[in-house]
Order: structure tokens, then sequence, then C-alpha cells
């Protein structure tokens, strides 16, 4: 036998030799090795962050199946579609396109009803994502920059939802186009040239449509794609945070590998989350157009409401008076201004928070172990008031299927919500704060005391006392993990050398709003080690 022969037959098998190529050009067995074995936390709230992720991939897949088949022109022509009420009406070629997807592409009404409900539930999760993220603290140190990510792709999917439904160029998307146009004109020297760049010259003009396509098929997405890439890249580099519990570290995660257990669970839930969207798809009809018409300027649709993500926009607007200011010949609409400059605020002040808590607290620790909401009860009443906030302005964004669906006055609806708006997120965030020291004070007095068994005993004595069974070590260490935080205090205004000190004022604000987050009356002290040692051994409960 040949020496060329016995070489071919000891070559490696074809697909080893393409991983070695591979391997040696992008690194591509060390990087796997490096983090197939990656270990990830297993609780349920971990699973939000992919129901965002597959929502997004369903979005992906089924936009570019509608791209092919869409024409995203503001040109007239005369429908002749299967749809015979709207046969011989003059629309637009992209209002057109969508009922032919609707109507004549096989799968098309399908497709659309998927692209629209994961747009929703994609910005839903990452809603609940958001807040979960918020109550229990994982935006610490070093997730802060993770935050901001997830936050923009929170407002830029707002965006990208916004132009996507105003596509079809039907009523309903219209009417939503001209109040976006309404707040841009109210915009002081800027915001007739915006409207104008906008929409190709005077509303609606002739070039929103293909614009908007560009910004929903192209800019948006793509931004939204580094962005995500970004996320999950800093998820996997900082580790997975996880909740207080035996054996769990702020230096170790205890959970699943990545290969083969997680990446298995994780391929069932993307199916399961696609399943449920193509169910809800299939049997909950969404922007049906052909029954909404075209878009026509003299016309606007009854009860016409944006999708729940806009609403705090859309009541602010609504429920702000019409106030006016005329200046130098110029009327500047605040009633329209206003809302326009609050919405960004807050926005804001939720991308900056992170940032705002760690100079009020001075901690400037990593964190890997989640808080309970309960043992940070400023944190999760600003986050309630918040919550509260958005729904009052949703409902002021809804007031007229307010009045008419439960027979209300409009009028009563707005004021409502305009009080509202100042009175409910304080109350909120008192009744918040009270409610988490009170779970604290049940969890003081559960390590010290046990649980309650409903076993009543009688002593020799003749009292009645309830039995309180002690609590394991893991349910100890779950209810005492947390940490204590001592509130920030300014130096002394005399140094020892009897020179004054002047503190400035940002100290000052710091020291006090450090006050009132960890001040007296802020937490319930954890039980110590001596109490409990007192309390277990007999002297002091039955």
């Amino acid at each position: 036998m040949s020496t060329a022969t016995t070489d071919n037959r000891r070559q490696a098998p074809a697909g080893e030799r393409l991983a070695d190529w591979a391997d040696g050009r992008v690194g591509i067995y060390s990087l796997a090795k490096a983090n197939m074995r990656k270990i990830f936390p297993d609780h349920w709230s971990f699973m939000l962050g992919e129901v965002c992720l597959y929502s997004f991939i369903i979005i992906i897949l089924t936009g570019v199946y509608l791209t092919l088949f869409f024409h995203p022109s503001m040109n007239e022509v005369v429908y002749n579609g299967p749809y015979t009420p709207l046969q011989g009406v003059r629309v637009s070629e992209a209002f057109a396109s969508t009922l032919n997807i609707s109507f004549d592409v096989r799968g098309g009404l399908l497709i659309r009803q998927i692209h629209h409900w994961a747009a929703l539930i994609f910005l839903a999760g990452m809603f609940v994502h958001m807040m979960r993220v918020f109550f229990t603290g994982a935006f610490r140190k070093p997730r802060e920059v993770n935050w901001l990510f997830g936050f923009l792709l929170f407002v830029l999917g707002m965006f990208t939802g916004f132009t996507g439904y105003s596509l079809p160029d039907d009523l309903l998307s219209g009417t939503g186009v001209r109040f976006m146009e309404g707040a841009i004109l109210s915009v002081p020297i800027v915001g007739t040239y915006i409207s104008m760049f906008l929409f190709g010259g005077e509303f609606p003009g002739s070039d929103f449509v293909p614009r908007f396509f560009s910004i929903h098929v192209l800019l948006l997405p793509g931004i939204m794609l580094g962005l995500l890439v970004a996320h999950l890249i800093l998820v996997v580099y900082h580790k997975h945070t996880q909740f207080a519990g035996p054996g769990r570290t702020e230096k170790n995660v205890v959970g699943l590998p990545m290969m083969p257990v997680y990446a298995a669970k994780a391929g069932g839930f993307f199916f399961l989350v696609f399943g449920v969207i193509a169910a809800i798809a299939a049997l909950a009809t969404i922007n049906p157009i052909w029954e909404i018409g075209p878009y026509r300027p003299d016309q606007v649709s009854t009860g016409a409401q944006p999708d729940w993500y806009m609403g705090f926009a859309e009541g602010l607007i609504r429920v702000m008076p019409g106030w006016e200011i005329n200046l130098w010949g110029h009327t500047l609409v605040l009633g329209v201004f206003i809302p326009l400059v609050i919405f960004p605020l807050v926005l804001g002040a939720i991308a900056v928070y992170p940032f705002i808590e760690s100079w009020v607290t001075g901690d400037k620790r990593e964190h890997h172990i989640l808080d309970r909401p309960r043992n940070a009860p400023t944190r999760t009443a600003f986050g309630v008031a918040w919550l509260t906030a958005y729904m009052v302005m949703l409902v002021g964004g809804g007031n007229d299927l307010w009045a008419t669906h439960f027979h209300l006055s409009i009028n009563a609806i707005t004021w409502f919500v305009r009080i509202g708006f100042f009175v409910c997120p304080a109350l909120a965030f008192v009744i918040t704060r009270r409610w988490c020291l009170g779970l604290q004070r049940r969890d003081r007095d559960k390590v010290l005391h046990g649980r309650e068994s409903g076993i009543i005993k009688r002593l020799p004595h003749g009292e009645f006392v309830e039995v309180h069974e002690p609590l394991s070590q893991e349910q100890l260490h779950t209810l005492t993990a947390h940490d204590q935080h001592k509130p920030l205090e300014l130096e002394p205004e005399v140094d020892e050398n009897g020179v004054e000190r002047k503190a400035k004022g940002s100290q000052r604000l710091r020291a006090r709003l450090s006050q009132g987050y960890y001040g007296e009356g802020g937490q319930i002290p954890k039980p110590t080690v001596e109490e409990y040692q007192e309390i277990t051994s007999g002297h002091g409960h039955h």
C-alpha cells in the first residue's frame, strides 16, 4: 500500500478539518471553550429579557418578509383588489400594497399581525424587564452602562413602533402622524423647518411614508441591533446577577451551564414565545386598515388611540390647558410645548437614575446580588410612583373612550388626570414606602420568632400561646443577606483646630437625600446575632 493512500485514510473528517480551519483564523474554539460552560442562574424573572430578545428576532424575520411586498410610496392609485368595499377608491400605493399583503399574499395577513403583536410584546417585555432591573437594583455598579443600553432600546423601540404603524397610510395612523406634526410645530423657531423637512412640504406632503420606511427598516433597527449585541456582551462580561441564597456571593454565580442545559431551555422557550405570538396573531385582529380606510386630511377616525407605549405622551397633551403666549408677533403654544418638554425630562430622569442613586448613597461597590424590593423602600417607592404617574396619564390619553364606555364626563376625567398627575404618585410613594417597611418588620419578627404554625398551646399557668416553628438556615440567610446602609453625614462644622468648615450646597443636598434614603424611618434594622441567640435560647419568647 502506498504512503499517499495511508495519509489519505488518516486524514481527519471534513467537519473537524473545517473547525480547525475556522479556529485558526477567528479563534472559535477558544471563544466557545471560555463561554459555553458559562453559568446562568435559574429564576423565572430572568426570562423577561429572553421574551424581549425572541420578540425582536420575530420582528426582524417577519419584517424582512413584509418588506418584499410593501411599496413605500404616497402616489395615488385606484384600488381594484379583492376587498369589494374599497374598490374604485383612490388610495396611496402604501395603503394598496398593505391591502395586497393582507388579502392576496399567501400568509400575508398572519405575518402582518405577528409582526405587529411581536412589536407590542417586545415593548411590553422591555417595560416589565426594566422594572425588574429597577426594583431589584440590578442597574448598580458595574451595570450602569448596560441600563443605559436597555433604556435606549426601549425608547428606540417606541419610535420604531410609531414609524411602523404609520406606514400603511390608513386613517388611524394618519391621525397619529398629524398629532405628531402638531407637536413638532409647537417647537419654537425650528418646528416649522423640521415639519417641512420631514413631510416634504405642507402636511401631509408626499414624502413621509418613504422617509418613515427608511427610518423604520434601516436606521432604527440597525441602531437597536448594535445596542442589543452590546447589551448581551455586557451581560456575559459582567456575569449574571442572582438573588440572595445559600452559597451565593458577589464573586460567584449559582445556576446552570450555557451548554447544554441553558441552551436547550432557551431554544424551547423561543419556540414557546413564537407559538404564543402566532396564536395571538391568528385569533386577535389588530390594525384592520380595510375597516378604517385610507388617510384623508379632512377626516379623523373615531376613537383614535395610540399604542399603549405612547399613551403617556398623548395623555400629557390631551389634559394640558390650551395656554398660549404671543411674543413679538409669534405664538408659543404652551399647551403642546410644555408636555413636549416634560416627556423627555421624565425619560432622562429614568435613564440617569443609577448615577443619581450612586451619588446620593455614596455606594461605589460592585453589586451582583440583587435586592428584594422591600429592602430598598425608597427606590421601590419611586418606581411605584412613576408607574402610577404613567397609568394616570394613560387614562388621560384615552379620556374619550373612558367617557363613552363608562358614561362619564370628559371634563371630569380631564380634571381628575390633571390633579392625579401630582397627587397620585405622591400617595403611591408614601403608601409603598410604608408597605415595604412593614414587610421588613415582618421579616425581622420571622427571623427572631420563627414561622407562625397555627398551633395553639396552653401553658401550665393557663396562658395560651401560639407555637412558632424555627426557620431553616436557607430561609434565615435569605431574610438577612441584605446590606444595612448608613446615611451620609456632613463633617463637623468646626475641625479639630477650631477652623470653621463651609459645606457646599451639593454636599448638603446629598446628605439630606441620603438621610431620606437610609435615615431614621428609612429602613428597619436587621436582628443582630445577640438578639437571635437570646430569643432562641428561650429568654424572651415562648
